[in-house]
């Protein structure tokens, strides 16, 4: 077993809808709006409550019509459409209760700040019959899209063990909105990382989970977290991140390295180091059926930015032609990753065990 076959291949849709987008923040130019232009797809409209903000990004990516008004665009918008909401979380249930029933919809993530408001906009999408998916995209990067085809062909083994480590500095002031709320980095970033875990072993029996400040970013509730997922049987996961680890690139991580009974991959997600920049990715596996026995880097075509934002958009637009087809980015496994939040915070906040006399 010399030669392994890298694939980061995903279901594109035969005939893709235009693209409406609701809201003109940082991850609509870098990432969305790239990943449309580089899939080819049609994007017909942007809407932001700034409008100087819509109008500059209509400009840069030669989009056809910037609204004023939402009700504007949604009467504009032909039936088949989908509406893609990248706005602050606390905005989605707003935003949804304007769209028409039967919409086609791509939320970016998080679905709400709370479980309860991650309730009210299921109950809001399953009462206007919504298709809707959440930009959970992490999962997609090529990389881990190569890791999941190789541990499904059982190139490692059993998979027993998953470690998400971020130890980085994130620039977190390109995002305003997350300054002075309650809940941060678990809610806003490290979601990801647990949907991940999630997608490649399932949900968990139980979650332990502690976030923190950092000394020198006090202005945000939390930049560091850990947190444990217990499968209640020989499985080890858990995410690691601390975001501000300022003292230069040269020892700063961002990987995900999965581990199983005959092999190993680990794969670096370069974006997040000098972010937004961002350093190249790395993937490397080790199998132990394999001659010679040695890590083995390969080359994994793709990135972070925009591709893994194809590949979420593509998995609505592939289910919105076939109701039959594999649908990972549904709203009904987003909820159960905010489950996953919601244990993470109610475990940070009911504290560890203290020490016993």
């Amino acid at each position: 077993m010399n030669d392994v076959l890298i694939s980061t291949d995903f279901q594109i849709p035969q005939n893709p809808p235009p693209i409406y987008i609701i809201g003109a923040g940082s991850i609509i130019e870098e990432a969305h709006l790239p990943a449309y232009r580089k899939a080819n797809w049609k994007v017909n409209g942007i809407f932001d409550l700034n409008e100087e903000k819509s109008l500059r990004l209509k400009e840069l990516f030669q989009i056809p019509k910037s609204y004023n008004l939402l009700e504007t665009m949604v009467a504009e918008a032909p039936e088949q459409a989908v509406f893609d909401i990248a706005v602050p979380a606390s905005q989605i249930a707003s935003i949804l209760n304007q769209l028409p029933n039967h919409s086609n919809v791509m939320i970016q993530k998080p679905l709400g700040e709370t479980l309860q408001e991650a309730k009210d906009i299921l109950r809001i999408v399953k009462e206007k019959d919504i298709r809707a998916s959440v930009n959970f995209q992490m999962k997609f990067i090529p990389s881990l899209i190569a890791a999941k085809r190789m541990i499904d062909e059982g190139l490692i083994g059993e998979l027993h063990d998953i470690e998400i480590r971020m130890n980085i500095y994130h620039p977190w002031e390109i995002w305003e909105f997350l300054f002075g709320i309650p809940r941060m980095e678990m809610l806003y970033h490290s979601i990801h990382y647990m949907d991940i875990i999630k997608y490649f072993l399932g949900m968990p029996k139980k979650v332990y989970a502690k976030t923190v400040q950092h000394p020198k970013q006090m202005q945000l509730s939390s930049t560091r977290s850990i947190i444990i997922f217990d499968y209640q049987m020989p499985i080890r996961a858990f995410v690691n991140t601390n975001h501000g680890h300022d003292f230069g690139l040269k020892n700063q991580d961002s990987f995900v390295k999965f581990e199983g009974t005959k092999g190993a991959i680990k794969a670096t997600l370069g974006k997040n180091i000098n972010f937004p920049t961002g350093e190249p990715d790395h993937f490397e596996y080790y199998l132990q059926d394999a001659e010679p026995q040695k890590w083995i880097t390969a080359a994994v075509p793709g990135h972070w930015y925009p591709d893994a934002f194809i590949a979420s958009m593509a998995d609505l637009m592939c289910a919105i032609e076939n109701p039959h087809a594999i649908h990972d980015t549904n709203i009904i496994k987003a909820y159960e990753t905010m489950q996953l939040v919601e244990a993470a915070y109610i475990s940070n906040d009911f504290g560890g065990t203290e020490i016993p006399n």
